[in-house]
């Protein structure tokens, strides 16, 4: 969100832009004369989103007096790119703290609200919010995401396939992104993938920068390359960029999904899958589902335990002494 300054007798109008276009003076209020963003006030949502590297740009582009205000869920997991800018300044207490506890309504929060202390609980769930689906193999995982997102999903809620996000643990692997992808174009919208591998429809996920990750949807090509539709507006992935930047987009990793949210997701845990997980992926994946979750079970005990017992890796940063040496004072150095 950011508000403009308002003029003698204007009124302060808020927007809301994605961070990279304000950045990158795409969208929102523009520059001042020294080169600041032209802003009173900013919200950053979905902080914990934040590497180091886009959190110093942010503050270097903001004026003398500019409140900044940053959002966010400290339980999900943290950006993809190097650095916790959220964590080191919750932990360096530098500003003031405004908690909100009070979890989404329903199943889903009660159940996502469990899992962010620690306990996996089974919920009564009349309107099958949450369905659990078990397999034996990573083939018969693959199997059943498909018929949920095409089949199962749609018929039970009403919801088309572009409204369900599947999320695996990782990319490789027999039922990581690239295989359920795989399966899901095959289903959703075969083609020979005559632009760079894809074809116009494809649900994508695109990689502007390391860290950063845009859904959105094929729309064709052209001489300087791949044209989507974003909900950051039409985006143009140049030729070179399709092959190291592109991914088919219909299952993401909880890395990729974290700054987004959908009326479903299919959260798809075969038997490799439980090395990669732990509390903040748990809590992230199912985390991300608006009005139905399945989870297609294939870890056995493997689900509790991360929940309970693995917390992610803390990150070695020098942003929270770094804060905390900047309120320090004389006697305290």
């Amino acid at each position: 969100h950011d508000a403009e300054r308002p003029g003698d007798e204007e009124r302060a109008v808020g927007t809301t832009v994605p961070l990279a276009a304000l950045l990158s003076g795409t969208a929102g209020p523009g520059r001042d004369e020294e080169g600041a963003l032209a802003l009173d006030l900013l919200v950053v949502l979905d902080a914990p989103q934040l590497d180091v590297e886009t959190g110093a740009m942010l503050v270097e582009a903001l004026p003398d007096g500019c409140r900044l205000v940053l959002g966010g869920d400290p339980e999900v997991l943290g950006s993809a790119g190097p650095g916790a800018v959220f964590a080191d300044a919750l932990a360096a207490r530098v500003c003031p703290r405004v908690a909100s506890r009070r979890p989404d309504p329903g199943p889903l929060g009660e159940l996502v609200s469990g899992i962010g202390v620690g306990e996996l609980n089974q919920v009564e769930a009349p309107g099958k919010e949450v369905v659990i689906v078990p397999v034996r193999d990573a083939g018969e995982a693959v199997h059943r995401t498909v018929q949920l997102v095409a089949d199962s999903v749609p018929r039970a809620f009403g919801l088309s396939p572009e409204q369900t996000r599947v999320i695996t643990v990782g990319h490789g692997g027999s039922a990581g992104t690239r295989a359920l992808n795989t399966a899901l174009k095959q289903r959703l919208n075969p083609g020979p993938g005559r632009f760079g591998g894809y074809d116009p429809g494809d649900r994508v996920a695109y990689a502007p920068a390391p860290g950063r990750t845009v859904t959105g949807t094929v729309l064709g090509a052209d001489p300087e390359g791949l044209r989507l539709s974003t909900g950051e507006g039409e985006v143009v992935v140049p030729k070179e960029r399709v092959e190291s930047a592109l991914r088919h987009g219909w299952a993401l990793t909880a890395h990729q999904a974290a700054g987004g949210r959908w009326p479903a997701v299919v959260v798809v845990l075969p038997g490799d899958a439980a090395p990669g997980l732990s509390r903040p992926w748990v809590y992230t994946a199912f985390g991300r589902a608006e009005r139905h979750l399945s989870v297609v079970h294939g870890v056995d005990q493997a689900l509790p335990r991360s929940v309970a017992e693995v917390l992610a890796p803390t990150r070695t940063t020098r942003l929270r002494p770094l804060l905390i040496g900047l309120l320090a004072t004389p006697d305290e150095e």
